[in-house]
């Protein structure tokens, strides 16, 4: 009877302590799968993987901070503003400049290697400039086009520069010779209007047959003469200031063709030698446009040539002499 009491006491504690076990692990509900476990992470997602490397809902991300960015790295700057294409295109031109360039105006600036002495004679403005040149120069003209093409033709085969001192009455006749001087790339010079002694004149009219020619050259061909010759080689203190205030350079010769002189008349000869005896370095040679003349300057420029002579371009020619 005491055995019974016992083994039933022992079962009915084995039945307790089972059902406060149950207790503790309630069961899933209907449809819900187990979870698990895993112990190397200490998080679980509904799947049972492991979910640490996003963030969940009660999790924070790190503030950055931005007050003290690293010192070696440059900040960002604030972008910019997009522009229309049109207008980026005109921001971006440059400014045109008041003044030409260094180059242009390099270009355009005379470069003067002579001056005229106070003896019309061509010198070097510097040492290392030749001496052995002479300046050619033909009066009284425009008169005749083939004669004007033929005398250019020889100064070109010669690569030589000249002026044609014109008388303003004969360039009013020949506007179109003056044009033609002037488009083959020679020099026009101011020779008075009427080709009459100025010495003679009073100041005013010295100053209208110098000021005269001026603008009709300046009309016909857009350039004022800058050199400028007396008729007869006279001149004076009036005629000298009224080609200073016209910023003409004031000359006569050193070195006479004498081929106006009847002696020379026909004659290219003549011409020649007269030009050779007087032959000096910087000779100014005074000449005109005559036929004889014509004939003799080809091979002038020749014996010229042959002397060791070279031809100065009167754009070379400093504006003041000295």
């Amino acid at each position: 009877m005491v055995i019974r009491k016992t083994a039933a006491l022992l079962l009915a504690a084995s039945l307790t302590l089972t059902a406060c076990s149950q207790n503790d692990n309630p069961a899933p509900s209907e449809g819900q799968s187990p979870v698990q476990t895993d112990s190397s992470s200490g998080s679980v997602d509904k799947d049972g993987e492991n979910a640490a490397e996003a963030p969940g809902e009660d999790q924070v991300e790190p503030e950055v901070n931005t007050s003290d960015p690293d010192p070696t790295k440059e900040e960002p700057s604030e972008p910019m503003e997009q522009k229309p294409e049109d207008e980026e295109s005109k921001d971006d031109k440059t400014p045109a400049s008041t003044s030409p360039p260094d180059d242009d105006t390099a270009q355009n600036e005379p470069v003067y290697r002579y001056y005229m002495n106070k003896v019309y004679n061509i010198v070097p403005s510097d040492k290392n400039t030749d001496n052995k040149v002479v300046l050619l120069t033909f009066d009284d003209g425009p008169k005749e086009e083939e004669m004007i093409n033929e005398m250019i033709d020889i100064l070109d085969k010669h690569e030589a520069k000249a002026i044609f001192f014109v008388n303003g009455y004969r360039a009013k006749q020949n506007p179109e010779l003056l044009k033609l001087i002037h488009e083959r790339d020679q020099i026009i010079g101011n020779h008075s209007w009427d080709h009459i002694d100025l010495r003679k004149e009073n100041e005013d009219e010295v100053k209208k047959q110098i000021q005269d020619v001026q603008n009709l050259v300046k009309d016909i061909t857009g350039e004022t003469p800058r050199f400028f010759r007396p008729p007869f080689g006279s001149g004076g203190d009036t005629v000298k200031q009224t080609a200073d205030e016209h910023d003409l350079l004031f000359m006569t010769w050193s070195n006479g063709s004498l081929d106006w002189d009847a002696s020379t008349k026909n004659k290219p000869d003549a011409v020649i030698n007269n030009v050779l005896e007087q032959l000096h370095p910087g000779s100014n040679i005074l000449m005109h446009e005559l036929p004889w003349t014509v004939d003799a300057l080809d091979q002038l420029l020749t014996q010229l040539e042959k002397k060791g002579y070279s031809f100065v371009n009167p754009e070379e020619i400093e504006p003041d002499m000295r």
